[in-house]
């Protein structure tokens, strides 16, 4: 579903610490019942992550219902239904959590933009999207009935009969008079802790930046792609960069690359990368650029600039070679499909392909 014209740009961190609340305010002790609670978490792993939550929840609910794309549906507790998504079912793309009852309602409605941000620690952290959120009972009671209308041919009798019978209590009773005071209290804050924790997020980048070598680690890029993350969500470019290796270079440099060559490697791969990106080393020769959220266009613009880049540097310094294969994919596969780009690089140096591109 496209996102509403009060949405927002806001980071997976800010949504995260939202949803959280949503689901707090959920288990809290009230007699305000009956209540309904339904999320759309795209995938499987971001739902596994809340799974003994959401499983409180239904325990409390009259009704719970959670959807997600995922090709191995769990098994659901007592209590709450699955919706499952088709990955191009526009709610695929939709992180929302709505909890409502007649005297109470919160709701959470985010729309993936498959960007992240500049100053993201991580990659899953900084996944931008257009987002709301309200604690006014009949903003949830809205969204509550477009879901009901979006999902009714997909949900069991049982849970047909208690979402309806919820929404139509809430209809009964009128919202409290109070909420906008409520609803305004928390928009300052989460948009203050927003605020500072990018702020937070860029200061903490531009000491990383100053102290690391442009190159990171296996285990860097480990805790930058890693944690919970789930494929099918955000695209990202790879392009393996492959340059000959020492006794392949001009007599000249003989054999005394090492770090004069990297260093003149890095100074080239580098001019491609933006804040969000990363690069890596595969092997001795192979080199691996990370670029979240490039399309495949500018993917390959990409690899053309870093071969044209090598080449020009190469008539400047003996240590370097413009000879360079470039494999570039964009993939949406977690963890990233590294043996197989890897392999497609052997093929490219062994067909003289300068760049080649490869299907997720």
């Amino acid at each position: 579903m496209p996102a509403p014209e009060n949405a927002k740009l806001l980071t997976k961190s800010t949504l995260v610490t939202v949803s959280h609340a949503i689901e707090r305010a959920a288990l809290a002790a009230a007699e305000d019942g009956p209540m309904l609670v339904i999320a759309l978490f795209q995938r499987m792993p971001y739902f596994a992550r809340e799974r003994d939550v959401y499983d409180r929840i239904a325990g409390a609910a009259a009704v719970t219902v959670v959807g997600l794309v995922t090709d191995e549906a769990p098994e659901p507790s007592a209590g709450w239904h699955l919706i499952p998504l088709d990955e191009d079912d526009p709610y695929a793309r939709e992180w929302t959590v709505v909890v409502l009852t007649p005297r109470f309602g919160a709701v959470l409605e985010a729309h993936d933009r498959e960007q992240v941000s500049e100053a993201a620690a991580t990659l899953e952290s900084g996944r931008l999207f257009d987002g709301w959120w309200s604690l006014r009972r009949d903003d949830a009671l809205h969204k509550a009935i477009e879901l009901e209308a979006a999902f009714t041919d997909r949900l069991t009798p049982d849970a047909r009969t208690a979402l309806a019978g919820v929404l139509d209590r809430v209809r009964e009773l009128p919202a409290g008079t109070g909420e906008s005071r409520g609803d305004a209290l928390v928009q300052l804050l989460v948009e203050r802790t927003e605020r500072n924790r990018d702020e937070l997020a860029r200061l903490r980048r531009r000491i990383a930046v100053a102290d690391r070598s442009p190159l990171a680690g296996p285990e860097e890029i480990g805790r930058w792609s890693g944690g919970v993350t789930a494929s099918g969500t955000l695209p990202v470019s790879l392009l393996a960069v492959r340059v000959p290796a020492a006794h392949q270079l001009p007599e000249q440099a003989g054999r005394r690359t090492g770090a004069l060559r990297d260093e003149g490697l890095l100074k080239v791969l580098t001019t491609v990368l933006r804040d969000a990106d990363r690069i890596t080393r595969l092997a001795e020769n192979d080199f691996l650029l990370i670029l979240p959220a490039r399309s495949a266009a500018e993917s390959v613009e990409a690899a053309h600039q870093l071969r044209a880049g090598l080449a020009e540097a190469a008539t400047q310094n003996a240590f370097l070679s413009g000879d360079a294969h470039v494999v570039v994919m964009t993939t949406r596969r977690r963890p990233f499909p590294t043996e197989r780009i890897a392999s497609a690089l052997d093929w490219a140096e062994r067909e003289r392909v300068p760049v080649a591109t490869m299907d997720d």
